[in-house]
C-alpha cells in the first residue's frame, strides 16, 4: 500500500522539473590523502534556468557525483535572478566584474546566435537569450566567469526601469 502513494508521487514530479532546464558548467574532482588511500570527493557548478527570463547558479559539494550536482542545482533554483529579455536579445551593452574575471556582453541582431564561451553561453541558453556576443575578459575561472556574468545580469536595466528611474512613461522615452 506505501508503494503505490510513491509511484503516484513520482508520476507528478517529473512535469515540475520540466520547467527548469540545468546545465553542468564545471564538474571537480579533489582528492584527500588518508592512511588507506585516496578519498575523492566532487564539487559541481550548475547553471539553471527557464528559458524565459529567470536564471541562477549554484555550487554544491559532496563525495558522490550526482549528490554533488543535485546540491548544486537546488541552491541554483534557490537563487534565481530576471534577465531582462528583449527580441532574444540584451536591452544594451554591459561589463560584468568578480575579481580578475571581466564579462562584456552585447547585444546582437536575430540569426546572430549565442557568441559565447562556455559558462557564459550556459548562462545565455537557460536564460531564453538566443542572440548575444560576449567575450571573457581576464581570469578565466570558471566559477569566477559564472559569477562576473550574474554581475552583468544584475546591472542590466529593461526599458520600464528606466523610465521609471526618470519619472517618465514608456511612450516618452522612446518617443
Amino acid at each position: 500500500m506505501d508503494h503505490s502513494r510513491d509511484r503516484n508521487r513520482d508520476r507528478n514530479f517529473p512535469e515540475k522539473e520540466k520547467e527548469f532546464v540545468e546545465k553542468l558548467v564545471k564538474l571537480n574532482r579533489t582528492a584527500k590523502v588518508v592512511k588507506g588511500g585516496r578519498r575523492f570527493s566532487f564539487s559541481a557548478l550548475t547553471v539553471v534556468g527557464d528559458r524565459k527570463g529567470r536564471v541562477g547558479y549554484g555550487f554544491g559539494k559532496a563525495n558522490d557525483v550526482s549528490e554533488a550536482i543535485r546540491k548544486s542545482t537546488d541552491k541554483a533554483k534557490r537563487n534565481l535572478v530576471n534577465l531582462p529579455v528583449k527580441n532574444g536579445t540584451i536591452p544594451h551593452e554591459i561589463i560584468g566584474l568578480f575579481k580578475a574575471s571581466r564579462v562584456l556582453l552585447k547585444p546582437a541582431c536575430s540569426g546572430t546566435g549565442i557568441i559565447a564561451g562556455g559558462p557564459v553561453r550556459a548562462i545565455m541558453e537557460a536564460g531564453g537569450v538566443t542572440d548575444v556576443l560576449s567575450k571573457s575578459i581576464g581570469a578565466s575561472s570558471q566559477y569566477n566567469v559564472v559569477k562576473a556574468a550574474f554581475d552583468c545580469i544584475g546591472k542590466l536595466m529593461d526599458a520600464k526601469t528606466i523610465a521609471k528611474n526618470r519619472g517618465k512613461s514608456l511612450k516618452e522615452l522612446w518617443g
